[in-house]
């Protein structure tokens, strides 16, 4: 059985490893990245108290000996349904089964403006670039003497009150607090706020009230800004516009405010639901196809009755419905019955500044905040990651962060742009 699997991810990764070895699949991983990457930390590899490889690893190396599971580096162009075949930038595939699992990307709700000039927060790409740009606008605000210039350089808005804007938000006040004046002394005087803004009434929104309430609390005190019913409508001439007149000057606007599913050739569009979704039945399985199936964040899967609206877009529906389309894979490649799919929540979190997070457990309803719920994100976000070698790097990390309240990796590098 020749299984195609578009996309890394959560989803991805956990489908393949659950088939390693398996005598009767041979399996194909494409991804247009030769690395897997962990989406939740990303926001500190763009703040510089991460590195790129604590958070990612290539997939060539962690297949390595295993003989039923290959790697194509690769970049989705089209699908061929009637022939059981893929179409990529570099050549062809075969499948017989054919799964996607890429994820979602940055929407930018039609604003050609924000699209052009915001810094996303969706791929390792853009995390190094948003820290590049950030060292940058530090470094000319270090030198102009222009005080108004100066403050665009160094106000930052954040867009999006989910999980990625409170934890980037937060990050930026403590940076503030704790490195700004003390490696860029000739900024002392200078005023520069952190603005968290987002179009609904409180941040984040699936979490429960006590969780929402504590991290305006905590946000607030650390020095961030939070404008609630505050919609970003346009990015331009270094100016954010919201839908309520007011404006903000800034260079430094990081947009987290939303994404969408990707569309593909060959799907038909009575295949996909909201939001771009590719509809799937229980079983994962794509409306109207035979042998393709969608996961994770691409998937909007019917027939979970906890769920009727379809799953969340978070890295633990991803995780378990890869782990259990395999189990799937696995059963009909011996005539075994189908299991469908149905969500275990787990609950949520997010992370506000060192010492600060909040946890929502569902069974039984717990919320915890402060240190305990601090602890339990990192030790939740450690042992997800990929490999060994990146939770001892990312521990040493947090660990120099957290006595020292600072990190050495405040480097701006870049590829050499040659003609």
């Amino acid at each position: 059985m020749k299984i195609v699997i578009i996309g890394g991810g959560f989803a991805g990764i956990n489908l393949a490893k659950e088939l390693v070895n398996h005598p009767q699949i041979q399996v194909t991983l494409v991804d247009k990245n030769n690395y897997n990457f962990f989406p939740p930390l990303i926001y500190q590899v763009a703040t510089a108290f991460l590195e790129p490889s604590s958070i990612s690893y290539p997939f060539r190396k962690f297949f390595a000996g295993k003989k039923n599971l290959q790697f194509r580096l690769g970049e989705l162009l089209s699908v061929v349904p009637a022939e059981n075949k893929i179409i990529l930038n570099n050549g062809e595939l075969a499948y017989d089964h054919l799964v996607f699992a890429t994820g979602a990307e940055t929407s930018y709700f039609g604003m050609e403006n924000v699209m052009k000039n915001a810094i996303p927060m969706k791929t390792l790409n853009d995390a190094i670039e948003m820290r590049n740009t950030l060292l940058k606008n530090l470094e000319k605000a270090a030198i102009t003497k222009d005080i108004r210039k100066r403050r665009k350089l160094l106000t930052i808005v954040v867009a999006g009150g989910g999980p990625t804007g409170v934890e980037v938000s937060g990050m930026f006040a403590e940076m503030r607090k704790n490195i700004l004046l003390k490696e860029y002394p000739e900024l002392e005087t200078s005023a520069s706020n952190v603005y968290l803004v987002d179009g609904g009434d409180a941040l984040l929104a699936p979490m429960s009230k006590a969780s929402q309430e504590d991290t305006l609390d905590a946000l607030t005190k650390l020095g961030v800004v939070v404008k609630l019913h505050t919609r970003v409508v346009d990015y331009v001439d270094d100016t954010v516009h919201f839908e309520n007149g007011e404006t903000i000057k800034t260079k430094n606007l990081i947009w987290a405010a939303g994404v969408s599913a990707k569309i593909f050739e060959g799907i038909p569009k009575e295949s996909y639901g909201r939001g771009r979704r590719m509809a799937t039945d229980q079983y994962n399985k794509v409306d109207g196809l035979i042998n393709i199936y969608a996961i994770g964040d691409t998937a909007i899967t019917a027939g979970d009755k906890n769920f009727p609206d379809g799953h969340p877009q978070v890295a633990q529906v991803a995780i378990q419905q890869g782990l259990n389309l395999a189990k799937n894979f696995k059963a009909l490649a011996q005539n075994k019955p189908l299991k469908p799919f149905a969500y275990n929540d787990k609950g949520s979190m997010a992370i506000i500044g060192k010492n600060k997070a909040v946890v929502d457990l569902p069974s039984p309803k717990w919320h915890f905040k402060g240190f305990f719920a601090w602890v339990i994100w990192l030790f939740i976000h450690l042992i997800s990651l990929i490999t060994y070698r990146n939770r001892l790097n990312t521990f040493w990390n947090w660990m120099v962060a957290y006595f020292a309240r600072d990190q050495s990796l405040r480097m701006i590098i870049r590829p050499d742009k040659r003609s």
